[in-house]
């Protein structure tokens, strides 16, 4: 079980985490859904495709990406967070700043997506103080800069190391072990190499105990690995999606939940 903020969640099979990015940068689909409108009528399309959680984002954390002030994420998340309050599903925001982090929490966010694992000054306390879940993101370096030349001496290994560390520190301010989820942070300063090591490897991180959230929809190591742009990569994406779940990660971040739920429905039928 998972407790995320309003909700109880049983981790009996794997949750599609539906994609909501309010930006016009991100890296599949940047400007689609770039106003409030556009990104909730989105984000109802995504429940009625089979959401179990919705991540909203208000910048975007590609390679390259600049960021973006606190008042023009905040003017990106909030009208989303206060709109899909009555979806009845958990609502995640995918954000790294701890301004915003507490804003999302006290206009309802359930759970906290942060791609800096709470490494921001005050971002611990920000989460400790609620009730929200929160995702321990890895990552090696900045989104300006973590594509440059990442190394790692064992990329599985040295994510596992970090993250448990991380789970330490949440722990000791006070965020409780159930609300823990972690990501291996699939093409945040990992070589295609190292992605897919880590996708190999992936069952590896159940010995860290909580739920493991995988992120590989539409991204750069299935268009590496296919030679297809970004958006031709549905049939990527559903394939690792599903390689990610029959290795134990709970929670699947995706853009096309219509199909990546009816690909899981496979899975969790044979109960691998």
């Amino acid at each position: 079980m998972l407790r995320c903020g309003r909700f109880t969640l049983p981790l009996n099979r794997p949750l599609i985490m539906g994609i909501v990015n309010v930006t016009p940068d991100s890296f599949s689909d940047g400007g689609r859904h770039g106003s409030a409108a556009a990104g909730i009528e989105h984000a109802f399309r995504l429940l009625e495709e089979g959401a179990d959680i919705l991540d909203i984002g208000g910048e975007s954390s590609r390679p390259g990406a600049q960021p973006v002030g606190i008042d023009e994420e905040l003017r990106r998340v909030l009208p989303l967070i206060e709109a899909l309050q009555g979806s009845n599903v958990p609502l995640s925001v995918d954000t790294c700043k701890t301004e915003v982090m507490r804003a999302a929490i006290d206009a309802g966010a359930d759970m906290i997506n942060d791609i800096n694992a709470l490494q921001g000054e005050g971002a611990l306390e920000a989460v400790a103080g609620s009730n929200a879940a929160v995702c321990l993101m890895h990552k090696q370096g900045t989104p300006q800069t973590m594509q440059l030349a990442p190394r790692y001496g064992d990329v599985v290994a040295d994510v596992m190391a970090f993250l448990a560390a991380r789970m330490a520190a949440a722990q000791a301010a006070g965020i409780g072990r159930e609300r823990l989820v972690v990501d291996p942070g699939f093409g945040f300063g990992k070589s295609l190499e190292h992605n897919v090591t880590l996708l190999h490897q992936l069952d590896r991180f159940q010995a860290l105990g909580v739920p493991l959230l995988a992120g590989l929809s539409r991204k750069s190591m299935l268009g590496q690995i296919t030679g297809l742009d970004v958006d031709a990569r549905l049939i990527p994406s559903v394939a690792a999606a599903v390689i990610a779940a029959m290795k134990g990660a709970r929670i699947i971040r995706v853009h096309d939940v219509k199909a990546s739920k009816e690909a899981l429905q496979i899975v969790n039928a044979i109960n691998l």
